[in-house]
């Protein structure tokens, strides 16, 4: 396959990756700044399966006031699509590096202004409507943080090796869950009184050391190679990215939308699999947000092995095999919170997430920014993932209302999984495999569309 375009530079993209490219200076760069947008995501999906039901839905049934507290959850993933599409749209025009830098600022400003809330308490209906104002902010954040870091690092990321490096993105996502995790445990065992009067605003405050950190290693790294020949052979002013993509690429955003709705399973697991295991299970809350950190932190070794695999026998048979898995295994999950075992729990969530989801989360990233063409490759990612994870952001709430009485009642919970997970399947299969194509080569459709091949 040949590539041509109005202003031809005379040099092959992997020489220019290998001339210019910082492939572990960016997957640190990614890591980082996924650690940080996770650990302020899921400090709040912890916080609304805890203590948010009390603090801002008070005084009314208890399982009414949880599925509030789980829309407040799910209501970032409404501003996620906006996010993905505004921040994509600057990032394809402008660059990769700066946008994420912004992405940064918004979520832990957004985390700290949580941590200072006022709740229902002192100022009634006020505090609920800014939690949601809060909660909107970083899902906006979150919108823009993956596709971005994702096609950052592939694009930093050497010939036969993307796969590998790309999947430090959702190593970061694994950092950020285990790091919330952790500084809750001792935050959720301290008397009733003070968890709910100032021990549960601690982790969001603490985000603004994760911040400082991811922040300052974003500001040393160089915009991708990749974009900067981009820039130089465009030779005019681009286009609008979304229209682009839809136009050339609407295809895969659609099979991007149908797999990213696969991470249900990832919410399903953290958010109300801890709500059920405490009020239904009859299990410590420290019990079993201990069990997720283990398995979510031991998931951190498989996940870039499983991007490595991929780089050899390519993306589509681990995330197949992840989809197929997960939709079994979900069903074992629940039969094992409902033995009262922590060890069969334990044992249900290591064979869940850290060894079947990891074959998703340690590869998605590299496969779905390599769907897409360089001049639409942060929005197209940007689009179809985050519209896909609405289905996962409100994968707890739809869990609470599906859930039903007695020991089985988690059975309807499991069934929409299952089915969300068989429907990712058919879109992965559909799709092109792409471990193997040349950077320059990705996203043939645009390339197709715009004559350039």
């Amino acid at each position: 396959m040949s590539i041509t375009t109005p202003h031809t530079v005379q040099q092959h993209p992997e020489d220019s990756l290998t001339a210019k490219g910082t492939p572990k200076k960016a997957a640190l760069a990614s890591f980082l700044g996924s650690t940080m947008e996770y650990y302020d995501f899921f400090i709040y999906g912890t916080a609304a399966a805890l203590v948010f039901p009390q603090l801002f839905f008070p005084g009314g049934d208890p399982a009414i006031a949880a599925i509030a507290s789980f829309a407040t959850f799910g209501v970032a993933y409404i501003a996620r699509p906006l996010g993905g599409l505004v921040m994509g749209h600057f990032g394809d025009r402008l660059g990769r590096k700066n946008v994420l830098l912004v992405t940064l600022l918004i979520m832990g400003l957004a985390s700290l202004a949580i941590g200072l809330l006022p709740t229902f308490d002192s100022i009634g209906i006020w505090a609920t409507v800014l939690l949601v104002v809060a909660r909107l902010a970083q899902g906006f954040s979150a919108g823009a943080e993956s596709a971005g870091a994702s096609s950052l690092t592939i694009e930093h990321s050497p010939e036969g090796r993307r796969g590998f490096f790309t999947s430090f993105v959702m190593m970061g996502y694994a950092a950020g869950m285990v790091l919330s995790t952790i500084v809750f445990i001792p935050i959720a065992a301290l008397p009733e009184e003070d968890l709910m009067s100032w021990g549960w605003r601690i982790p969001f405050l603490l985000s603004i050391f994760v911040l400082a950190i991811a922040f300052w290693v974003r500001t040393k790294l160089d915009e991708t190679p990749v974009f900067e020949e981009e820039v130089a052979q465009a030779g005019e002013k681009k286009k609008l990215p979304a229209g682009e993509v839809l136009k050339y690429q609407g295809g895969d955003v659609f099979r991007v939308l149908l797999m990213s709705a696969f991470s249900l399973m990832q919410t399903i697991f953290t958010v109300f699999g801890l709500s059920y295991a405490v009020d239904h299970g009859g299990f410590e809350r420290t019990d079993i947000l201990t069990v997720n950190a283990v398995a979510i932190g031991l998931s951190m070794t498989v996940m870039p092995f499983a991007g490595k695999l991929s780089d050899r026998i390519g993306r589509k048979p681990l995330m197949l095999t992840a989809m197929i898995g997960c939709s079994v295994a979900i069903f074992l999950y629940f039969l094992a919170l409902g033995t009262g075992n922590i060890w069969l729990v334990f044992a249900a969530s290591v064979l869940f997430m850290t060894v079947l989801y990891s074959g998703f989360n340690g590869v998605w990233t590299s496969f779905f920014g390599e769907l897409f063409a360089a001049p639409v490759r942060y929005t197209g990612m940007a689009m179809g993932n985050q519209l896909g994870l609405m289905v996962a952001g409100f994968g707890p709430m739809i869990g609470g209302l599906l859930l039903g009485a007695g020991a089985f009642g988690w059975v309807p919970v499991a069934i929409f999984g299952c089915v969300v997970a068989l429907i990712a399947a058919v879109a992965c299969f559909t799709a092109r495999e792409t471990a193997h194509t040349p950077i320059a080569e990705l996203g043939e459709p645009y390339l197709r569309g715009t004559g350039r091949i």
